[in-house]
């Protein structure tokens, strides 16, 4: 609810700004922040539950979703279950924030959260993922680069921060607010300002006892800024990630142009960057189609839908038709398969019989709100009853520029 409530706080700022400049004939170009923090402004997504500011205030939404979160998955799920089925049905027992979430927007409105989201998805201009557009006619400038070439920027980033002090900062911080939670062994990574990349990497050097050698000091200090760098980049490929399935994959015909600006090499930034981005502005603004294309991506249409699978198997829940995909191809779902086909080889066959081994008879069950799905395992593919449903590939859909 923290960043719920940042959000909404934000867009409620910002949206005022926007319809002001709209009205003086002025472009607003909004320049930065998180992938969530854009789609957030660019669409109504965001579940207005009628939250006062008295109560932001006082923290009571946050602290009670952190409550919430510590009763575990399971239970989260169990209960989330009984006030809205369809919403459980869509949400890994897994994943406590989200049931939680769900949860809390029952409590403070009485209405199930399946039914909020269904409601703004009916808007006129709504789809899959949320409400109708904001604004009429945005579009948006990615700006992406060579993964190697962003690698190495960001391990530099890292670097200048540690030469700015970076360490003594997380020191500091640790000193004030956080050494007594550890003592508690109340320390938690996972909400606030200590869930932000950069803290909990370091954790161990934080905590390192006075006792320790100057030498293991320094070794917890090189692996914190090891994960660091990893933590960074994997951020990094998240967005990118974000941006395929939250804009160029969006589905419905109320999407903006999303058009690619190449970065990897910043020395060029008026010819690859500056320059483009004017001229499809101009051309824009004049009801002109622009010289560059916008980015097409093959198969933006189809959806991964939300589908619930269990792999007894695995004893393993999926959601998702493309998550249920890959796990039907990995590599630890083939293993199961085949240590189920041993002993079902071994009491079926008769003694010296050479033979090919019959399928196991176990079967792989798909609960789906659309369909039910039986899969054999191994096989990845649906059994002849159920050949009518469909599932998209699992492959990365191909981004042409």
């Amino acid at each position: 609810m923290q960043r719920q409530g940042l959000y909404k706080i934000c867009v409620s700022l910002i949206t005022p700004n926007i319809e002001d400049m709209h009205s003086r004939k002025k472009l607003p170009v909004i320049v930065g922040g998180t992938n969530y923090y854009i789609e957030s402004l660019l669409w109504r997504v965001l579940v207005d539950t009628g939250e006062n500011e008295e109560s932001g205030k006082g923290g009571g939404a946050s602290n009670r979703k952190a409550e919430l979160e510590k009763l575990g998955g399971a239970e989260l799920h169990k209960r989330l279950a009984e006030v809205d089925p369809k919403m459980a049905a869509m949400l890994h027992p897994n994943d406590a924030r989200k049931i939680a979430r769900s949860l809390q927007v029952h409590e403070e409105t009485g209405v199930p959260h399946s039914c909020w989201l269904e409601e703004q998805r009916g808007q006129e201009g709504g789809g899959g993922l949320g409400g109708p557009l904001r604004f009429p006619d945005p579009c948006i400038f990615w700006l992406h680069a060579d993964m190697e070439a962003l690698d190495k920027r960001l391990d530099a980033r890292v670097d200048e921060m540690l030469s700015l002090g970076l360490i003594e900062e997380l020191g500091d911080f640790h000193a004030r607010y956080n050494q007594e939670r550890v003592q508690d062994s109340s320390q938690d990574y996972q909400h606030g300002i200590f869930q932000s990349i950069g803290f909990k990497e370091f954790h161990e050097y934080l905590t390192t006892p006075e006792t320790s050698t100057q030498q293991e000091k320094d070794a917890l200090r090189d692996k914190g800024i090891e994960a660091l760098k990893i933590a960074t980049r994997r951020y990094a490929r998240k967005q990118n990630k974000w941006v395929r399935n939250r804009f160029l994959k969006r589905p419905g015909d109320h999407v903006p142009a999303v058009y690619g600006l190449d970065v990897t090499d910043v020395s060029r930034w008026e010819e690859t960057v500056l320059t483009p981005a004017l001229q499809i502005l101009d051309s824009l603004r004049k009801g002109e189609q622009p010289a560059v294309e916008p980015i097409r991506v093959e198969g933006a249409e189809q959806r991964n839908k939300r589908s619930r699978y269990t792999c007894d198997l695995c004893d393993k829940v999926i959601i998702g038709d493309l998550e249920w995909t890959a796990h039907l191809k990995s590599k630890k779902h083939h293993y199961h398969v085949r240590k189920r086909k041993k002993p079902d080889l071994a009491s079926d066959q008769p003694q010296g019989l050479q033979g090919t081994p019959s399928p196991p008879s176990s079967t792989v069950e798909c609960l789906s709100q659309d369909s039910s799905t039986t899969v054999v395992p191994g096989s990845g593919e649906a059994s002849p009853e159920s050949a009518q449903v469909t599932r998209p590939t699992v492959n990365e859909v191909p981004v042409t520029l």
